[in-house]
């Protein structure tokens, strides 16, 4: 069983806070910052155990923010000295993002500091919704900083919908403020830098296909093969839904007379074991097709609902006539972005965006 991500923030973690910080302020209360930031911390989740400990260091931190954030600062590690990092650092984020709004230029210089030892992603997305532009730009000026993780934390945390964070409802309505970030970054040598455009490109897409469409095919010419797997992952949800520019701006066409036979070679599954399926692609046209394979999964709710996920699958160019067979294992085993519930789950193979074969299998939780 995988261990729950709530743990990741733990007692033995609160008291490296507080030892931590403790070696820049002398007069830190780390009896009363470790109670408060542990009290009924069993029963918390992740973002709930961040929000205490924060809570934690608003109450024990001076009063002062910006003497505050100096000590965080200088708690950071340096010179090859250990200090506050990884996830000891999102409470961090929570802190600066509610108490450094008026201190806006201090609190942006102490999350780009700080990105380099967890991430700044959560801390900066409340200054970019207080004050949009002056926060652009700043923080425009870091896609050349010499360090990836500065480079990464622009376009990540502009990012319109990012996971676990709040949304930027200004940028989800209007995302041309940040295309020139995204443009900026596009081929920065780092595919860490480079999947986080990606994922701000695919965020846009959910409500601006078309820009998102137009947009690579403007910067889809020519490119290099890094750029264009970044192009590829930016539309990848635009390809699951079967955009129809979006699939010819990768060679891509509606499949025509093409032929999908589908099999389960579980169509029990017992939960931890894994879903087998066969399909049987043939091209019944007179022309050669490339074909996007994917597939779906529509799993059952807990209400008895089904809720589809695509998932990616192969790649294809079939002859006119052509046939070929392909097989695949699905594992179905404990996840955490996930509760699976016992019942008639559904399949779905897509090529090139259409449902062109279907199956139903039982899932049992045994």
């Amino acid at each position: 069983m995988a261990e729950p991500l709530k743990n990741l923030l733990h007692p033995g973690l609160v008291t490296d806070i507080a030892r931590h910080i403790s070696r820049h302020a002398p007069d830190f209360d780390t009896a009363r910052f470790t109670r408060l930031a542990t009290d009924g911390m069993e029963a918390l989740e992740l973002m709930q155990r961040s929000e205490r400990i924060r809570e934690a260091l608003a109450e024990t931190l001076p009063a002062d923010y910006a003497v505050a954030a100096n000590i965080l600062r200088q708690a950071l590690p340096n010179d090859g000295k250990p200090g506050l990092s990884g996830w000891a650092l999102l409470p961090v984020n929570q802190f600066v993002s509610q108490h450094g709004l008026e201190h806006f230029d201090l609190s942006l210089a102490l999350l780009k500091a700080l990105t380099p030892h967890f991430t700044a992603e959560f801390g900066i997305r409340r200054l970019i919704h207080a004050e949009q532009d002056r926060a652009l730009a700043e923080i425009s000026g870091w896609t050349t900083d010499a360090n990836h993780h500065v480079r990464r934390l622009v376009s990540e945390g502009t990012r319109p919908r990012l996971p676990w964070a709040m949304r930027l409802p200004a940028l989800v309505k209007d995302p041309q403020p940040i295309l020139p970030i995204l443009i900026a970054l596009l081929d920065d040598p780092e595919d860490y830098v480079r999947r986080s455009v990606a994922n701000s490109l695919n965020d846009i897409a959910k409500d601006h296909p078309t820009l998102v469409t137009d947009f690579v095919e403007r910067h889809i010419e020519g490119a290099s093969t890094e750029r264009r797997q970044l192009l590829r992952h930016a539309s990848r949800t635009l390809l699951k839904k079967g955009d129809a520019k979006a699939l010819a701006n990768f060679g891509f066409a509606a499949a025509k007379d093409i032929g999908a036979t589908l099999s389960l070679a579980t169509p029990v599954v017992v939960f931890g074991d894994k879903l087998g399926l066969s399909i049987t692609v043939t091209n019944e046209d007179a022309a050669p097709q490339r074909l996007m394979i994917d597939y779906a999964i529509h799993h059952v709710k807990a209400n008895g609902s089904l809720a589809p996920k695509v998932f990616k699958w192969k790649q294809l160019d079939l002859p006119a006539g052509g046939r070929q067979t392909i097989d695949k294992d699905h594992a179905i085993r404990p996840i955490t972005t996930r509760v699976y519930y016992p019942g008639m789950h559904r399949i779905e193979i897509l090529i090139n965006g259409a449902v062109c074969a279907t199956a139903d299998f039982d899932l049992r939780m045994e």
